[in-house]
């Protein structure tokens, strides 16, 4: 199933994130994991990148392969291509549609720390055209409700996305966010780019004080005050962190289906429990 007949049906969709485990574990480490979370239905799963090094997208492809033909679930492979070569992603497709798998999310990745980039790909733009030249796959691309870090500006960064849904990207997942206001005004800004496709908005519920750390360190999300407070309130006692960070995300997620989003995309972090508890929360909007 091609992931953007999934919209405009006059229903939003509702969609999950998972990755792979780390290079030194096995692969099988995180299959009870996705099972429980494929048990929700999601309409689609996306699988992340592997981690780096040789081979690393042959994890990705296995586990949505797993999703796809174990547990019933429509999968989307992760790719990103910064440090890879046309050769190598002729070979990830092929072995992607060996899968029977149909939708990738093409990335630009980030840069290898002491390693220089390839040439053949610069932006995600670019790996967009080049999928869409190579076979019947289902494109999608990533979006920034607060602005791409490498982008000068707003403009510069929705003329950017502009560039990538033309060159093929036929759906859009959002970066994490916290303030729903971000994401309304980023939706504007779109609008008058003339982006068409449909946008997920990207929920991340944070379940504990490093997590958030790390988040917004990579991809720079804005915490408004209500969230922060929320984090110093309860920062010394995780199991209420969790259940306010889980409540924060579902408070979001209403908002966001009450006024009209497309879709949401949830970072599950592989963890089921949250999954189930957000999915439960918000099952009859849906």
């Amino acid at each position: 199933m091609k992931i953007h007949s999934l919209f405009g049906k006059g229903k939003p969709v509702f969609s999950f994130e998972v990755f792979p485990p780390k290079k030194d574990s096995p692969i099988e480490s995180v299959y009870g994991k996705l099972e429980e979370i494929c048990a929700l239905k999601p309409d689609f799963i996306s699988v992340t990148y592997g981690a780096g090094g040789t081979g690393a997208h042959s994890r990705t492809c296995e586990i949505a392969a797993k999703i796809k033909h174990d547990f019933g679930v429509e999968s989307v492979a992760h790719l990103t291509c910064v440090n890879s070569t046309k050769e190598l992603i002729d070979d990830i497709l092929a072995d992607f549609r060996k899968n029977d798998i149909e939708n990738i999310l093409a990335l630009r990745g980030d840069y290898a720390e002491g390693m220089a980039p390839q040439t053949d790909f610069r932006y995600a733009s670019d790996l967009c055209a080049y999928i869409r030249a190579k076979g019947d796959f289902d494109v999608s691309g990533a979006c920034y409700p607060e602005v791409h870090v490498d982008a000068a500006d707003e403009v510069e960064d929705v003329l950017n996305l502009k560039r990538k849904v033309d060159a093929g990207a036929q759906h859009l997942i959002s970066q994490l966010f916290f303030d729903n206001a971000v994401f309304y005004r980023f939706l504007e800004r779109t609008k008058i780019a003339g982006i068409r496709v449909p946008i997920e908005a990207g929920i991340m519920p944070v379940t504990s004080k490093k997590q958030i750390e790390r988040m917004v360190s990579l991809c720079g999300a804005s915490l408004p005050p209500k969230f922060s407070k929320m984090m110093q309130r309860y920062e010394s006692k995780p199991e209420a962190l969790r259940d306010a960070g889980i409540a924060y995300a579902v408070e979001q997620i209403v908002d966001l289906l009450s006024n009209g989003v497309d879709g949401i995309h949830l970072y599950t972090m592989n963890n089921p429990t949250v999954a189930g508890k957000i999915t439960a929360a918000v099952a009859t909007l849906l």
